[in-house]
């Protein structure tokens, strides 16, 4: 009977979504936000995928002093941007109070990048959480993808640990973490992560098996990068040594014990885990997709995780598709990607993005509260 609860959730939270207003919403944001890059190197060895940057390249929002100034960022030409990465000041200092600040670590979608989750990132600098975002190896857009990248999806939950890793022993920014205030967000590919660094364990055979079946949906179609990804994927399976390593690895638990709580958009892959593994999270979990997201449909993904994972939580947006969840693109990615940035009619992207960063807000003001959400 406890199962049916998340979705009788969702019910109430459609009916009242369009008048959804939060004390973020009413309220200016209370910080200034800051942005800068780390590129993190981790001990060898470690599993890149084939890419051919060795190091995990971090864009970094945060609150920033007062004084700064903030400008337009861009994903690409700022004379022709394919998309918009919200308002930060580069390199700013550090707001001076309050002395110690809670982490989110961010996880991009398949083939994306950091940058594209910055619309969450702006928002939670702006309301006193740093913010790191990831490049995963191997399936983001700055270099080329590659076959391990876009099949190994375990590693990236070792991705953001190492991140967490190197956030807290950074010069600037590791004396000012609130080491018991972790928590981490992911879009698509990157909502998977959520689930696996909660305790969550997406094993390949499931999500093949998933997609050999009469229940196959929209997830079972291969990456336009990789039309012939399975082929490739077995290939590396039998030849190479490092695939195989890690292939082993996918059976088990990528649990970072130091994450608090976990927040998904519309995550992926939900066909890979067992229930019972879903079952054993114990930590928050809250959940938000898109009605129509026919990319990763809902039922097989998060509502499935909606329903199993104790305690969680599921706000489903009427109209929105899979990327509606990406930034927000300029007339570049308008041309160039319609697939990515054309919504639905009547579907306004920014609109969603602020709402979806007001339940993340909400959700970890709850969970992992920052200084200046705790003393409202």
């Amino acid at each position: 009977m406890n199962r049916l609860r998340p979705v009788l959730v969702v019910t109430a939270l459609l009916i009242r979504l369009p008048t959804f207003a939060s004390a973020q919403e009413k309220n200016a944001p209370p910080f200034k936000v800051g942005v800068t890059t780390r590129s993190f190197i981790p001990p060898e060895p470690y599993n890149w995928r084939g890419a051919q940057t060795h190091a995990l390249i971090t864009t970094i929002w945060y609150p920033a002093d007062s004084a700064a100034v903030e400008q337009p960022q861009w994903i690409g030409s700022p004379n022709s941007p394919f998309a918009r990465a919200g308002k930060a000041a580069n390199d700013a200092a550090l707001a001076p109070s309050p002395a110690k600040l809670p982490l989110i670590l961010l996880s991009h979608g398949t083939g994306a990048s950091a940058l594209m989750m910055a619309w969450l990132g702006t928002a939670l600098a702006s309301h006193g959480y740093i913010a790191a975002a990831v490049n995963h190896p191997g399936n983001n857009v700055l270099e080329p993808y590659t076959v391990q990248g876009f099949s190994l999806w375990w590693e990236r939950a070792k991705d953001l640990s190492v991140v967490l890793d190197s956030m807290l022993a950074d010069s600037t920014f590791g004396k000012r973490i609130d080491s018991g205030r972790i928590g981490a967000a992911g879009f698509s590919l990157g909502g998977f992560t959520m689930i696996e660094v909660a305790g969550g364990i997406g094993e390949p055979s499931r999500y093949a098996a998933f997609c050999k079946s009469p229940r196959a949906d929209g997830m079972c179609v291969a990456p336009i990068e990789f039309p012939d990804i399975i082929t490739k994927s077995e290939e590396l399976a039998h030849a190479d040594k490092e695939f195989q390593t890690s292939l082993l690895d996918s059976s088990k638990s990528h649990r970072d014990p130091r994450i608090r709580a976990v927040f998904a958009i519309s995550p992926a892959l939900g066909p890979a885990f067992s229930i019972e593994s879903l079952e054993k999270i114990s930590i928050p979990a809250e959940i938000v997709a898109g009605t129509e997201d026919s990319v990763v449909p809902v039922g097989s993904s998060a509502q499935f995780f909606a329903v199993h994972i104790p305690g969680a939580k599921l706000t489903l947006f009427p109209g929105a598709g899979h990327y509606t969840f990406l930034a927000t693109c300029g007339d570049l990615g308008r041309r160039s990607r319609p697939d990515l940035c054309t919504d639905a009619p009547g579907v306004d992207r920014d609109t969603i993005h602020e709402k979806a960063a007001d339940l993340a807000l909400s959700f970890f003001s709850d969970k992992i509260p920052s200084h200046i959400l705790q003393t409202k």
